[in-house]
């Protein structure tokens, strides 16, 4: 399949992905994956209704002809790339659709995929990969899904946790291979911010649950900040503690730092706790105060290999994002800041 049949395929599929969103559609293919995504909520009790129309929303705006175009310019090798290789792929399940950017890097680079899904995500890829052949059958022969044991591959791309990796590593560590590790995102208050973008921090913050590695999980806050502000602009997010699984994370965390007689703040369905570490647990944020944003930039760079990205309004912040983006990464927002398309180039 040429490149240019790839690439009108995927644009199509952001279009359709888009059609999926609304209350009703004449399209067979489109009606099918509506389908798909109500069971999808119903098997995994984090892949809400919202977080799934948030994950595909995403990818659907993605997809369009000038931000395709925009990614694949960096690559001017591309079009005349006729390697194919097989590339596994193990993806991860904690929120919808992670995986789907490697999937689309694999196809468009001209590669087959292997795909190896998680358990807690083991429908929602199959159903827009369903849809892409609809569109472009030639797609059929370029993406298989496997529960066994990886074989006959030329290359791995694996995300998983830390633990995870070491498997990979050793298991995979002797072909061509992206092997990810648990990765965190961080916010800088710096308190010159208005009461929107702080609102704006709450979708980074609460976005699927916080489950993801671009979920804010941990706070730098001027020492001249308010708290107040930070609390007034998550409250419309309040209504996650009517949600079973984060209620439970909740109150198991409120009640263990209780025990531990450890300070924390509380508004009802988040915990502030001040903490040095960068990965906090589900509905708590940890937080560090800081007077000179230089000494923020220095932790910032001797954490730099467990950062996933930086919310703030300081642009000079390395991998720095603005407010409310964070969760909803372009083309060309690599995981680990590794280019997988280049990767999958050089094979």
């Amino acid at each position: 399949m040429r490149l240019n049949s790839r690439i009108i395929a995927f644009n199509e599929l952001g279009k359709q992905l888009a059609n999926s969103l609304k209350k009703e559609s004449d399209q067979i293919s489109v009606a099918k994956f509506k389908s798909v995504t109500k069971q999808v909520s119903g098997l995994n009790e984090w892949f809400t209704e919202n977080n799934l129309k948030n994950a595909i929303n995403t990818i659907a705006k993605s997809l369009t002809e000038q931000n395709i175009n925009t990614w694949l310019n960096s690559y001017p090798k591309l079009p005349a790339y006729k390697t194919e290789k097989k590339v596994a792929i193990i993806m991860a399940g904690n929120i919808p659709l992670v995986g789907f950017h490697d999937l689309l890097c694999v196809l468009i680079a001209g590669h087959k995929a292997i795909v190896k899904l998680s358990s807690k995500d083991d429908t929602l890829i199959k159903g827009v990969v369903e849809l892409l052949v609809s569109i472009e059958p030639g797609f059929k022969d370029m993406v298989s899904f496997t529960d066994d044991r990886l074989k006959s591959f030329d290359a791995v791309i694996a995300t998983g946790s830390t633990n995870s990796s070491r498997y990979f590593e050793y298991y995979f560590g002797k072909y061509p291979n992206i092997i990810r590790k648990n990765r965190n995102s961080i916010a800088v208050i710096t308190g010159n911010e208005t009461d929107e973008e702080l609102k704006l921090l709450a979708d980074d913050i609460f976005l699927y649950f916080g489950l993801g590695c671009r979920n804010v999980s941990k706070l730098f806050i001027h020492d001249n900040f308010d708290i107040d502000r930070f609390f007034k602009a998550m409250y419309h997010y309040k209504d996650l503690i009517n949600h079973n699984k984060y209620a439970n994370n909740y109150t198991y965390n409120r009640s263990v730092y209780l025990m531990n007689k450890v300070d924390f703040l509380e508004n009802g369905f988040l915990i502030l706790k001040e903490d040095l570490g960068m990965s906090s647990p589900i509905s708590a944020i940890f937080y560090e105060r800081y007077s000179d944003l230089k000494t923020v930039k220095e932790r910032l760079a001797f954490d730099k290999e467990n950062i996933q990205c930086v919310v703030s309004n300081v642009k000079e912040l390395p991998n720095q994002v603005g407010f409310g983006i964070a969760q909803k990464p372009q083309l060309w927002d690599y995981a680990d800041n590794v280019d997988t398309l280049e990767f999958l180039l050089s094979l």
